[in-house]
Formats: C-alpha cells, sequence, structure tokens
C-alpha cells in the first residue's frame, strides 16, 4: 500500500495512523510522506508494483491536487484502487470530482479503523466480495451526487448586489469599539508550554485516533472507555515530558492595525491618520436567499464602514507548536516507534489550538483590551460565548486560502515565528494556526455557502486575478460547482 500526502501539504497524522493499522493487518506500507508531487507518487506506484494507492490531504486546495492525481493514473493506465483520506475529504467531493476522473476503484475512507475493511474488500479473492463491495460503493455515490444536485437547483441564491443590500449594519459606536493598546506587530518567543495546557480540547485529539466520543465522557463512555483510557494515558505522560524537558518552543506573532470597511473588504491603514492604505483583506458575501431578518454576512460586516467616521481596529496572529516536533517524530520514527511519533505529532497540534485559544483570550482581556472583565475558564472557552471571533482563510467565513498570504506578510510570519506557507497555502510547520482578530459584539462565525459567478467576477476584480484563477480558487464554493 503506497501512502502519501499530496503535494503543497504538510498533515500526515490521519496518514500516519493508517499506515500503523495497516501494519498490524501485514499489510506492506510504502509511505512517501508529505507534499507529495503527483508525477513521484506513480512513479514510485509502477517502480514498487503497489497494489493500493492513498492519499492523504487537510486543507481544500489538497482536494484538487488529488483530482490531479487521479487524472494521471487515468492518462497513465494504472488499475489500481485509490484510497481518499483526509480531514477535508468527503465521500460528495470524491464522488462528483475524483471518482469520474479515474476508471479504477476510488474509495473515501472516513478514518482509519475502515482501512483495512475496505483494501479486505478491494483485495479479496472471493468476487463476489468484490464485486459486492463495488457495486455498493457505486450505488452510494449515485445517491450522494443525485442528493447534491437536487440541493444545488433547489438552493435560491440572490445577486451580489442584492445580498450586499441585505448586509449586517451592527452599531459602530464607543460602546462597541475599542482602541488596541498598541499597534503594529508584537512577538511572544518560547511560550511556557505549561501556560498552555490547561486550554487544550481533547475531543478532536481522540477524533484523530477514531474514537468518536467528546472528551471527559470518553474515558467513562462502554463504547469508547478501553481505547481512550490508556491513549489518554500516555497523552498526559508525554505531554508531562514535553512541558518538562521543553521538548518545543511555541512562539506567536500578534498584530493590531487601523481598519474600516469597504463593502465586502476590509482596508489596514499605515496610521491612525489612516491616510495610507497598507493591506486589503478581501472578504466574500454569503449569497443564499435570506428569510426576512436574517442578513447575507461578511467579514467586514463586522468592522465599521469607511462613512461611518469611525476609527475601528483589526488584529491578526499566527501561532507555532515550533519546529521542533518534526525533529523529535522523526527521531522516534527511527527508532521504529511509529506509535510516540504519532502520539507527538497530535499533542504538538493540540498544543498550537491551545495556545490560538490562549492568545485569542489575551487579545481580548489585556492585548486588545476590550472584554478587560472577561472570567471564563479555560473549559468555558470551548462553548466560544466570549466577545469577538478568530476567523481564518480557508475555512467557512473566508474559504479563500490566498488570503493568508496578506496576514503573513503582515506579520512577516516566516521571519517573526518560522512558520510559512507551502504552494497550496498549508502552514510549515502544521501545527500552526493563523487567523483574524475581529472585536465586535455582533462579530459570529458563519459559513459563505455557495457563491453566484457575479460576485466571483467581482472578487477577481478586486484581488486582480483573471476569472480563471478566480474561479481556481474558489472552485470548493462556486455555485454549479463542486
Amino acid at each position: 500500500v503506497l501512502l502519501a500526502t499530496v503535494k503543497g501539504d504538510v498533515h500526515d497524522i490521519g496518514k500516519n495512523i493508517v499506515g500503523v493499522v495497516l501494519g498490524c493487518s501485514n499489510y506492506e506500507i510504502i509511505d512517501l510522506g508529505v507534499m507529495v508531487p503527483a508525477q513521484t507518487i506513480l512513479e514510485t506506484a509502477r517502480e514498487r508494483n503497489v497494489d493500493i494507492i492513498g492519499l492523504s490531504g487537510l486543507i481544500t486546495p489538497s482536494l484538487d491536487e488529488m483530482v490531479r492525481v487521479a487524472t494521471e493514473m487515468e492518462r497513465s493506465g494504472f488499475e489500481v484502487p485509490l484510497l481518499i483520506g483526509g480531514a477535508t475529504t468527503s465521500r460528495l467531493h470524491t464522488s462528483l470530482r475524483i471518482d469520474p476522473a479515474y476508471h479504477g476503484p476510488v474509495v473515501h475512507v472516513a478514518d482509519a479503523s475502515r482501512a483495512s475493511g475496505v483494501i479486505g474488500s478491494l483485495m479479496s479473492d472471493d468476487a463476489d466480495r468484490r464485486a459486492g463491495f463495488l457495486e455498493e460503493l457505486r450505488t452510494d455515490y449515485e445517491r450522494v451526487v443525485a442528493s447534491h444536485q437536487r440541493a444545488t437547483v433547489e438552493r435560491d441564491r440572490v445577486s451580489i448586489d442584492a445580498a450586499r443590500a441585505n448586509r449586517l449594519r451592527p452599531v459602530f459606536d464607543h460602546t462597541t469599539v475599542t482602541t488596541p493598546t498598541f499597534t503594529g506587530v508584537r512577538v511572544f518567543d518560547d511560550y511556557d508550554v505549561a501556560e498552555l495546557v490547561p486550554y487544550i480540547d481533547w475531543t478532536p485529539f481522540f477524533r484523530t485516533w477514531g474514537i468518536r466520543g467528546r472528551y471527559p465522557d470518553v474515558l467513562t463512555d462502554p463504547t469508547f472507555a478501553a481505547p481512550a483510557g490508556p491513549l489518554f494515558d500516555d497523552a498526559r505522560a508525554m505531554l508531562d515530558q514535553v512541558v518538562a524537558d521543553r521538548w518545543i518552543r511555541p512562539k506567536a506573532v500578534v498584530g493590531f492595525w487601523p481598519a474600516n470597511a469597504d463593502m465586502d473588504d476590509i482596508v489596514l491603514y499605515t496610521d491612525t491618520g489612516r491616510s495610507t492604505e497598507l493591506a486589503r483583506l478581501h472578504g466574500i458575501r454569503q449569497q443564499a436567499t435570506r428569510t426576512e431578518g436574517r442578513p447575507n454576512l461578511s467579514i467586514a460586516d463586522f468592522v465599521a464602514p469607511i462613512d461611518s467616521g469611525v476609527a475601528d481596529h483589526v488584529g491578526a496572529f499566527v501561532v507555532t507548536s515550533g519546529p521542533e516536533e518534526i525533529a523529535l517524530a522523526e527521531a522516534f520514527e527511527r527508532d521504529n516507534d511509529d506509535y510516540s511519533s504519532i502520539l507527538l505529532k497530535a499533542l504538538a497540534d493540540r498544543l498550537a489550538e491551545a495556545f490560538a485559544e490562549r492568545m485569542h483570550e489575551r487579545v481580548r482581556t489585556e492585548l486588545w483590551g476590550y472584554a478587560p472583565d472577561e472570567s471564563f475558564s479555560p473549559t468555558d472557552l470551548l462553548s466560544e460565548s466570549f466577545r469577538g471571533i478568530r476567523p481564518a482563510p480557508g475555512y467557512p467565513a473566508q474559504p479563500d486560502h490566498t488570503e493568508k498570504i496578506t496576514i503573513f506578510e503582515l506579520l512577516d510570519a516566516p521571519a517573526t515565528v518560522g512558520v510559512e506557507l507551502t504552494e497550496s497555502f498549508a502552514m510549515w510547520p502544521g501545527s500552526s494556526v493563523s487567523g483574524l482578530y475581529l472585536a465586535h459584539p455582533d462579530a459570529r462565525y458563519f459559513g459563505v455557502g455557495r457563491i453566484r459567478r457575479d460576485q466571483l467576477a467581482s472578487y477577481a476584480q478586486r484581488k486582480g486575478w483573471t476569472i480563471d484563477e478566480a474561479e481556481v480558487h474558489l472552485a470548493p464554493i462556486l455555485d454549479g460547482s463542486v
């Protein structure tokens, strides 16, 4: 079984777990690692005469890369089954885009625990078992595609002009707008890991391992307690080592700038006089038809408009667990201790998210200071009932990954915290988090959903793109496309 995280993507925890699971079932694993070009995947598959190819990816640009690999497999005359996995992947995308690109079996594998059974069916000597599996797969894909087509037809969308007319119009005054304690960029180096531990959300940690329960109930749940308990004990023991021996050195960079909204965009200025534009953050607006009273949102709605006369601000951040985890994980792998390698990566990932949570808390209470009297426990923070949001490019409120470029340039992230963007806009090291800080009391998370071509044209013009470039970057949300 050949496994690879596709070009431009650095996330491999799930892929590594699949490799361990399959290895325990006596499959020979050829793991090509991360950021693997299609040509390398196909050349290795031919040289090693593999029986299965498995592709993994976390960020949305990886979906297009998987289609590219499948297309090249078809063009090159491959026959072997293709497995698709990773957090961003889905049966819908697999059935709509990847399966039509390759005539061989294409199977979306939702989690590591299913991989062995899927391969067992695909490689079975029992012709009836294999045929039955493929027929069930074909029927399932047809159902998913039909359901998607019905939903696409049935969901009405308004023009971008109508959506803008129905934008959110919150109040911007001294009760809702606060000036940060500083403007510009500030770096937090070698952050104390012990301070981050209480902010860890353990539920995603267990999901990484295919354990679907919610923490802490998962530790006593009759279905999950048996695997969850020992795993949690191992994680806590390793976390104690990470803290005591300073295995990793987390870093953060935070910045605030004078800002105002220009319809769907957010303009950042070099100075409080707002005479010179520093950068522009581009928003995408919901275009789904709304019931009366519900606005069509864009992230720009949460920032005071230019014509309001209100001096607003916007923040941005990049946090990382640091590159140390990579060297440590590789050392475990050299010792044939794949379990410890995966465990460390999973912990580093959780610590990066905990760091983002902790820095957001500090922003609210001291650095921006718009909620100085906030008093939530780390556990309470998971409910996100506090004021302000930290939306990230590539996520539902702003699905365009290229907006990370602006954030990274503003914060000079490669120099300040050692975090870089790959060609597909994944962050390296992988255990990193980036995004914006928006402080208005009405700011909330939302999903843009699908957009019409009139907004695509507007967005392309504002970004300085051709329509073709805009289609590439916004294909997953374009109405009538995948």
